[in-house]
């Protein structure tokens, strides 16, 4: 199925270890989101070796009551205290053509189910890289809302 391959939108977030969330940024009487990763922290499952399954469901929710088109979803990763290591950005027009759905009906969601299946060379990575996921918007005025939130990994 198509939704594989935007998988590494968060995928980046497959080798972290906890969870936070940010505050939405929205302007008062406008439109806003939140994102939620479920399971967070996400478990991974060893299938063999150093491979591992890593299921997750990415949650978007207008919270202010207006349409909301995303029109950015972006992940940083991050190791050794803050160093950033990569990075993965994607604009609506891609995620369209991924077969995604990118309008966020007031008060509604967008729900993205993964499963990712990776290497991971050194189990120690499960506690020592965070990724921070990012979605950008604009409601039905051209009212920015973005929303991000931190993604860990247990095993």
């Amino acid at each position: 199925m198509r939704k594989a391959a935007l998988l590494p939108i968060v995928l980046l977030a497959a080798f972290c270890g906890g969870a936070r969330s940010h505050p939405p940024t929205s302007v008062p009487g406008h439109g806003a989101i939140r994102i939620e990763i479920i399971p967070n922290p996400i478990v991974a499952t060893k299938v063999s070796g150093n491979t591992y399954d890593f299921p997750f469901e990415v949650v978007i929710r207008e919270i202010g009551g207006r349409t909301v088109d995303v029109t950015r979803v972006s992940a940083d990763v991050y190791a050794l205290g803050g160093i950033r290591i990569a990075d993965e950005s994607y604009d609506a027009a891609r995620i369209n053509s991924l077969g995604y759905a990118t309008r966020v009906p007031a008060n509604g969601e967008l729900r993205y189910r993964f499963s990712q299946r990776r290497e991971v060379p050194d189990d120690r990575l499960f506690g020592n890289v965070t990724a921070e996921v990012r979605v950008e918007g604009r409601d039905d005025t051209g009212a920015p809302a973005t929303a991000s939130t931190t993604v860990t990994v247990k095993r």
